[in-house]
């Protein structure tokens, strides 16, 4: 049985991506993404519970993420669960969790995005 790190997640952009690029010219764009789900407790009182995920977008696909997302709408990605760890500016080791996005679509009523709608950025 092979291993499998894979992660789709639809929800709404918490913010417009941040664009840079490498010191060797690769593209990347990082965004946080929200989630929510609602359930009733054992009270019968209705929970809703919003998750926060990093994102990050490499090449081509950062320049599209860019180019069409932006801060509230909707989208679906697809790609990889990374952790990582490193020093923060204060010496002190840090560790976070993000998705590596191989793939995005938008979601909801074209209206909905003031600027072009680009087709689905293919794996």
């Amino acid at each position: 049985m092979s291993v499998r790190n894979k992660v789709t997640l639809i929800g709404h952009l918490g913010k417009d991506p941040e664009f840079t690029t490498t010191q060797n010219g690769r593209s990347i764009a990082r965004f946080s993404m929200a989630t929510n789900e609602s359930y009733t407790n054992s009270a019968g009182e209705l929970v809703e519970k919003t998750e926060w995920h990093r994102c990050i977008v490499w090449g081509k696909k950062a320049e599209a993420a860019n180019k069409y997302l932006h801060k509230g709408k909707e989208v679906a990605v697809d790609g990889k669960l990374r952790h990582r760890t490193y020093d923060d500016k204060n010496g002190i080791r840090r560790s976070i969790s993000e998705v590596e996005v191989t793939g995005f679509a938008m979601v909801g009523k074209k209206s909905d995005y003031t600027r072009e709608v680009a087709a689905p950025v293919a794996n």
